[in-house]
């Protein structure tokens, strides 16, 4: 671990390491330890504002958006390797900012850097212009770059979901300001020094965490072409109506309540463990988290006690320990929030099968127990909002149409899994159910080749694939003369 990475007094801006304006520091706590562990300047308007005139700069009078794409693919390729050589020392920085554990962690700084290898070579063979012609005349489709993108990311995995904007956006040409969030806003330093370092030109990318206020300043900002936001879908909601006024370009990756459709015919006794084992990654907060099991009634009983026995099985601890399975949630303010479901759950009269409550033999962090509800009716709260913890749900289905219609019934649709004895039976309920990510059998289509997004309240546009890089394109039709029609 290096002091610089932990202890941040100035900003990336116009290509630059810069002061900040203001004097607001904002200390950085551990959530396994409580103690600050880094320190990091809190942006005002006036950051912005300069980081907002750097990108327009360097998209208004270049070069990074006229290069040839190979030329930017060049860029990203060396930024993936130089993160691919930090990915230790970033690992270490996220358990400490974040409470991911130290067997995880390192692995988010891998997947950024496969993001950027990826949109690499896309970038390298995407068809940026294309001809087309008929009896009436001919034309070229162009895909240009948006322009300036305010890249707004949530605490849970700040590397990986930066990586997720920032890769498609420059491989397509753009000018990005990354606001990350105070939480943990350590991580995404690296790529202010990997990207300039790999030969970003100054100007194309600034960094500037900050709050709420900050986050909304980016977002009305008249220079700023494009919003792309992952978080809440509350914050999401707004951005949208913000962006609205000014018929902004935006994307959107919400949040979710994701149900694992378990039917009669799947083995129960290794895939309620499994699902129960993916629910606690990163203690449960995960947009995608498939919170709600969907088992069958005759199965129910079964069900319940292999995943009470599951969740009792992990390991819950100091995140630098590598034995441990989960760490602690990233505030008490989120740990404050899931303990206020564990007592609603209570109210609504579920039963609580495993959890609910704090670890009695940690004193320290913001932990909480890994938690199975039963007695769950999908009409109740625990079933129907995000709690964003460590927390499964256990409702009972009537067969495969019941299962589908149930999974189906949430204002959310970001994933979801289908697990069945029968792989074939096991893709055709998962066509039939309106999310953006359905599993198979614990197959999922592969990152960062496929793309991710939501249906309804999870939000709008996909991340990743080649959906991911056409977020940060405009298309323009330009009418050729018969002088320049023929190729």
């Amino acid at each position: 671990m290096t002091d610089q990475l932990m202890y941040r007094p100035e900003f990336f801006v116009g290509g630059d390491w810069t002061p900040p304006t203001g004097d607001d520091m904002f200390d950085v706590v551990s959530p396994s330890t409580e103690e600050v562990v880094g320190r990091v300047p809190v942006a005002l308007n006036a950051d912005v504002d300069s980081a907002v005139a750097a990108a327009r700069n360097a998209f208004d009078e270049g070069p990074w958006p006229t290069l040839p794409a190979a030329e930017r693919a060049d860029v990203l390729a060396r930024a993936a390797e130089l993160l691919r050589q930090r990915h230790g020392e970033l690992g270490e920085v996220l358990v400490d900012e974040m409470g991911a554990t130290t067997t995880s962690a390192p692995f988010t700084a891998l997947m950024a850097a496969d993001t950027f290898d990826y949109y690499a070579e896309l970038a390298r063979e995407f068809p940026f212009e294309r001809r087309i012609k008929n009896a009436h005349g001919a034309g070229l489709v162009v895909d240009e770059p948006v322009g300036v993108v305010g890249a707004i990311i949530p605490w849970n995995f700040p590397v990986i979901l930066a990586s997720w904007k920032l890769a498609p956006a420059l491989a397509a040409g753009c000018a990005v300001i990354l606001k990350p969030p105070l939480e943990s806003p350590l991580g995404t330093f690296v790529f202010g020094e990997v990207l300039q370092e790999a030969g970003l030109p100054a100007g194309v990318l600034s960094i500037v965490p900050g709050g709420r206020e900050v986050g909304e300043h980016i977002v009305t900002h008249p220079r700023v072409d494009k919003i792309a936001f992952t978080g809440s879908t509350a914050a999401g909601k707004r951005i949208m109506s913000l962006c609205g006024q000014q018929v902004k370009r935006v994307s959107l990756e919400l949040g979710g309540k994701s149900a694992s459709v378990v039917l009669e015919d799947a083995d129960l006794g290794s895939v309620i463990p499994a699902l129960v084992s993916a629910a606690m990654v990163n203690a449960g907060q995960v947009c995608a988290m498939q919170s709600r099991l969907l088992v069958p009634r005759s199965r129910y009983n079964e069900a319940t006690d292999l995943a009470a026995s599951a969740a009792a099985a992990v390991r819950v601890g100091d995140p630098h320990d590598a034995n441990v399975d989960m760490g602690p949630l990233v505030s008490q303010r989120q740990r404050d929030r899931v303990e206020n479901y564990f007592a609603i759950a209570r109210e609504e009269g579920v039963s609580i099968a495993c959890g609910g409550g704090r670890p009695a033999n940690i004193p320290k962090g913001w932990f909480v127990e890994p938690t199975i509800l039963t007695s769950v009716d999908n009409s109740m709260r625990v079933a129907r909002e995000e709690i964003f913890g460590p927390v499964v749900s256990i409702i009972p289905h009537d067969g495969d149409e019941d299962a589908i219609r149930i999974a189906n019934d949430s204002p959310y649709g970001l994933s979801g899994g289908v697990y069945s004895g029968d792989d074939e039976r096991g893709l055709q309920a998962a066509r039939r159910i309106r999310t953006g990510t359905v599993f198979v059998n614990g197959s999922a289509a592969p990152p960062p080749l496929a793309p991710f997004g939501g249906f309804k309240e999870s939000g709008i546009g996909r991340e990743l694939g080649p959906e991911g890089l056409a977020n940060f394109l405009e298309v323009k039709s330009i009418g050729l003369p018969p002088s320049l029609a023929e190729d």
